[in-house]
């Protein structure tokens, strides 16, 4: 009887471990994702990146106002509102950027300019005096404040997109 009693828990254990690991992030309800499946660096996240404008219009004169033209948007595409205080935005060349105390709320977006200015709910600044993102071919990638990737975006020579998306 114990025999057969403790085979019993042992399974059931074991059944909640392996349920346990392969728990998945927590998104919205009803949150329908179009995009192709993850890869397996790749984890699902309500938060995306958006349009990014790496070639800034005009000369690149080094400007606070032509860095600020220089911008990625971040979009959370969930209901719900989503903290990502920790995370980080980078090129592929190792220039980082690591978001303080923000917070995105329910279908909203915040746009990460490269130069300097006051952060608000819908714009934040890197505070940096040089270009981060190359014209030429880039990957901006978003990851978590546990490291793992959230989304990344490429164009040019390595990428498939054109001027602007």
């Amino acid at each position: 009887m114990f025999r057969h009693v403790s085979r019993v828990a042992v399974a059931v254990a074991g059944a909640a471990t392996f349920a346990a690991a392969g728990v998945l992030p927590v998104t919205a309800a009803g949150h329908h994702d179009h995009r192709p499946p993850a890869s397996h660096h790749q984890i699902h996240s309500a938060v995306v990146l958006g349009p990014i404008q790496y070639d800034s219009p005009g000369r690149d004169d080094r400007s606070n106002r032509s860095l600020n033209a220089e911008w990625v948007t971040l979009r959370n595409t969930s209901r719900w509102p989503v903290t990502i205080k920790g995370w980080t935005l980078s090129d592929k060349s190792g220039h980082a950027y690591r978001f303080g105390n923000v917070r995105l709320n329910g279908n909203s977006q915040v746009r990460v300019h490269t130069g300097f200015g006051r952060d608000t709910r819908t714009d934040v600044y890197q505070d940096r005096r040089v270009y981060v993102w190359d014209n030429d071919g880039d990957t901006a990638t978003l990851r978590n404040d546990h490291r793992r990737i959230v989304d990344s975006k490429s164009w040019g020579r390595h990428g498939h997109w054109g001027h602007h998306f």
